[in-house]
């Protein structure tokens, strides 16, 4: 199953055993879902401390059993969630949490059709801190941008095949591969689906394919949002419409600008977006992605065919009218950063909310609306937000919150060997 933070936890189990995880027979703490980033309980965690950390029942969550080829012996991975001692779904669970907002959809008679675009670096394993990868065709390190290089997806296509030999394998719909803007940068496509709560789950799937295959070719694969300080950030964009009953997309109008749905929608993700952040950009690393006239937005900001705004409507033919969300970095965890985006864009839908004027080509324009510039600023807008309150289940909100602050107040106990040399003698 997958914690808050993207991780995935389990156990492994002997194959004939793998019965009693399709029937619901296995248990794990529902604290294991809080953990922090280096998997330590949370200070003061009820989860833990009032309850003796008990256990939660092991739901499957209906995905195939999934073949996992990169280990040194083949396996298998069963998909699981969290639900109570009565069977009824733990609302602690990041998954839990967008199929909540899917039922209210399917109340309205909607269905999110959504796609997902990440970006990873390849790395060399044996460096202390990222440098980029030995080209498998000409032996020299990469130590330059190629972006869109076809002689780049040339010269690693052997990991590039067996990633894609291995999503075929788990039922997980690649699309295109590009080499991207940083040094051994790749970004590969997920075809969209009428089924959100299946394209997260392909997304955090991928995200592990991906480090699996990687370590196969030696390779290291990384989702930081910003690996290197003066390179491109790993971004996860988001692309979704709606569709109603008889399957017509309720985004598209017959003009370019599309329907007055689609911009409530729209209002509804910029009324959000700032009190989201912490979402979109949960981790310590994530704000240094998020920098003024860069691919990552910086503005509550909205416009067509603009990649430097926030929310882009792409052009194209009227009848794949979509929204696309730019604010995610490939750090963040699919099932939240899908629940944040789907249940503002309703509220906006309910409420008809506008999203005002689009804004200028460099996605700052005159807007005063700001996404927040930290970590703790972000942690402390999260809590006091009122549309993530209607989102998100207030047993998950409270442990979001608690485990950023726990990880928040770690990073602050530790000094930088940067700032050490800078200040130890100067100052």
């Amino acid at each position: 199953m997958c914690d808050l933070n993207g991780v995935m936890r389990g156990k492994r189990i002997p194959v004939e055993q793998a019965r009693k995880a399709l029937e619901g027979k296995l248990r794990m703490p529902y604290s294991l879902i809080g953990l922090d980033i280096w998997g330590e309980d949370i200070e003061g965690n009820s989860l833990v401390f009032s309850t003796g950390d008990a256990d939660g029942l092991c739901q499957w969550t209906g995905r195939g059993i999934l073949p996992v080829d990169w280990t040194a012996h083949p396996t298998a991975l069963v998909p699981l969630w969290l639900a109570d001692e009565s069977g009824a779904p733990y609302l602690g669970d990041p998954r839990r949490a967008l199929a909540r907002i899917l039922d209210r959809y399917k109340a309205l008679g909607l269905t999110p059709v959504a796609a997902t675009e990440l970006e990873f670096y390849l790395v060399d394993p044996q460096s202390q801190r990222p440098v980029g990868p030995v080209s498998p065709v000409t032996g020299r390190r990469l130590d330059s941008d190629a972006a869109l290089s076809i002689d780049e997806i040339d010269d690693f296509e052997a990991f590039i095949h067996d990633v894609y030999e291995a999503c075929r394998a788990q039922g997980i719909p690649v699309d295109t591969a590009i080499a991207e803007n940083g040094v051994g940068q790749f970004e590969i496509n997920l075809n969209h689906v009428a089924d959100a709560l299946r394209a997260a789950d392909d997304a955090v799937l991928f995200k592990r394919t991906v480090k699996g295959i990687a370590r196969k070719h030696g390779f290291a694969a990384c989702f930081m949002a910003k690996p290197y300080g003066d390179r491109a950030g790993n971004g996860f964009h988001v692309h979704f419409s709606l569709v109603d009953a008889e399957g017509r997309n309720v985004f598209d109008d017959g003009t370019d600008q599309g329907s007055e749905t689609m911009r409530h929608a729209v209002g509804g993700l910029l009324a959000a977006m700032a009190e989201s952040t912490l979402v979109f950009a949960p981790h310590f690393n994530s704000y240094r992605r998020l920098r003024p006239r860069s691919y990552a937005p910086t503005a509550v900001a909205w416009g067509y065919e603009n990649r430097m705004v926030a929310i882009r409507i792409p052009g194209g033919p009227t009848g794949a009218r979509r929204i696309e969300h730019r604010v995610s970095g490939a750090d963040a965890n699919p099932y939240l950063v899908l629940a944040a985006i789907l249940g503002a864009a309703l509220i906006g839908i309910e409420r008809q909310l506008s999203p005002g004027e689009t804004t200028g080509s460099d996605g700052q324009g005159a807007t005063p609306a700001k996404l927040p510039p930290d970590w703790a600023s972000a942690i402390a807008t999260f809590e006091s937000g009122t549309h993530v309150a209607e989102i998100f289940p207030a047993i998950l909100r409270d442990s979001f919150i608690a485990c950023k602050r726990q990880e928040l107040n770690t990073f602050a106990l530790n000094v930088s060997d940067f700032e050490i040399e800078t200040y130890l003698e100067s100052v």
